[in-house]
């Protein structure tokens, strides 16, 4: 249904009366409150602190009192499976959503047997809110307040996507979001509910529709960045992020929250991968290496800078930690990162990190170094080709070190053949434990014959 501006935002304002009515059980005192922000495809190099050019004063200050990671990546390169990948701490590929959601009426979503971080949360006794883009699933039982979340407020898929309706738990309120003020929006229903979150441990997961597509900053963020539209929607992210740190400091709940700020992925076509190569649904690092920083007053360093391997799959195992909170019955794929958090570690011991394209197996991540062993002849965005998209085994496997060849540009493989053969080690003993969708798209990848080569390569005949 269509509400008027005053009517929705008295609707608005009203964020957080719902959460007297849920039933609680009794957290432990002193428990920290949880702010989870999420960007939608922001680049690693868009943030001041970064070394963007755009302006972010408010995250550069978060960075200064909190803990910047160089080395954290995305649950995967596109926006579905990165934000069921961060709810559940499991591949993308394991919880039923591979691909992106891309029409509203998808009738798929994240798979109702998985464990969700705000269920985590709520079994150790916080309020959960879900502020701002979900895209995990827009039928009934996919929402956000059949997920864990005590309330939600906020659109069901991406911006671009059309009808956008504007949800305020599993009821339309307005049938068709002005994507320029959804922002402004979202700031406002979390700052209320921090506000209305007194004397209760707190989840809030903000997850930003900006700046994504369609380019629209609000009217006082029009133009304020002399650097496009882009830019200005950067903008106005860093001042609503600003805002949300204010409301937790005016609260008085400032010192007891760890407030972690990330995006689901690498930009598109606009935006800054900061040098990394690639960019959105490439399994270059440009994809999925992204902006990761972290606040906690007395708990985490100020000022610090974190090189360890970090994902978005270590959310879940590292607030159910920090909390208390049993873990999910599934295995996880993450790992507590508090150690990293606090500076007692620089490193972790953990097993690869894999990177899917869909079903599809193209990398694996083991410390510095970065194996690419398939790629598809369909570069992200470009029409698909003559006899259609297939992924395809590489001719011989690239290794990259990822600490001294960030760009991922000069292939090392040759010289490091016990690397490589370790890394498909591991790879190989990885599999089995993924849906027989992920083995077979594999095994087809691995079938194909040899003179399939990716786009780019000089075709290669048999016996050449």
């Amino acid at each position: 249904m269509s509400i008027d501006r005053r009517s929705f935002l008295r609707t608005a304002a009203g964020a957080g009366a719902f959460l007297g009515a849920q039933p609680k059980v009794r957290a432990q005192p002193n428990l920290p409150n949880i702010v989870f922000i999420i960007a939608d495809d922001l680049g690693y190099g868009d943030l001041g602190c970064y070394g963007s050019n755009i302006p972010t004063p408010n995250l550069d200050q978060m960075a200064a009192e909190g803990v910047r990671f160089t080395q954290y990546y995305s649950g995967s390169n596109i926006c579905s499976p990165s934000r069921a990948a961060l709810l559940t701490g499991r591949y993308a590929t394991r919880v039923g959503v591979p691909y992106v959601l891309s029409t509203p009426s998808s009738a798929s979503g994240l798979s109702l047997s998985e464990t969700t971080v705000p269920q985590t949360m709520k079994a150790a006794g916080y309020s959960t809110m879900c502020v701002g883009k979900w895209h995990v699933g827009s039928q009934p039982q996919y929402l956000p307040t059949n997920r864990g979340f005590d309330g939600y407020f906020g659109i069901p898929y991406s911006s671009d996507m059309w009808p956008l309706p504007l949800m305020q738990n599993e009821r339309v309120i307005q049938e068709q979001a002005s994507p320029d003020t959804l922002t402004q929006l979202f700031t406002q229903q979390a700052v209320g509910f921090i506000n209305s979150s007194q004397g209760s441990p707190f989840f809030l997961y903000l997850a930003y529709s900006t700046p994504h597509i369609p380019l629209m900053a609000s009217a006082k963020f029009r133009g304020a960045s002399k650097q496009g539209a882009y830019a200005d929607m950067v903008m106005e992210l860093d001042s609503a992020v600003g805002a949300v740190l204010q409301a937790l400091k005016d609260s008085g709940t400032d010192q007891n929250t760890l407030v972690m700020f990330s995006s689901d992925h690498g930009p598109w076509y606009q935006g800054s991968t900061g040098g990394l190569r690639g960019r959105k649904a490439e399994t270059w690092d440009g994809g999925m290496r992204v902006p990761f920083i972290a606040r906690f007053p007395g708990q985490i360093q100020g000022g610090s800078v974190c090189g360890g391997l970090a994902t978005a799959l270590d959310i879940l195992p590292t607030v159910a930690r920090l909390v208390g909170a049993p873990l999910p019955g599934n295995p996880l794929d993450g790992t507590d990162i508090w150690p990293l958090l606090t500076g007692e570690r620089q490193t972790l011991d953990r097993d690869v990190l894999l990177y899917f394209d869909g079903w599809n197996l193209q990398c694996a991540r083991l410390g510095q170094w970065k194996l690419h062993m398939a790629r598809n002849n369909n570069p992200a965005w470009s029409p698909a080709p003559v006899g259609g998209a297939m992924n395809l085994q590489l001719p011989s496997p690239e290794l990259y070190n990822l600490i001294v060849d960030p760009g991922e540009s000069s292939d090392c493989a040759a010289d490091h053949p016990d690397i490589v053969a370790a890394i498909r080690g591991r790879v190989a003993l990885l599999l089995p434990t993924f849906p027989a969708d992920v083995q077979n798209a594999w095994r087809s990848t691995m079938l194909l014959p040899v003179e399939y080569t990716p786009t780019g390569a000089l075709p290669i005949k048999q016996g050449s």
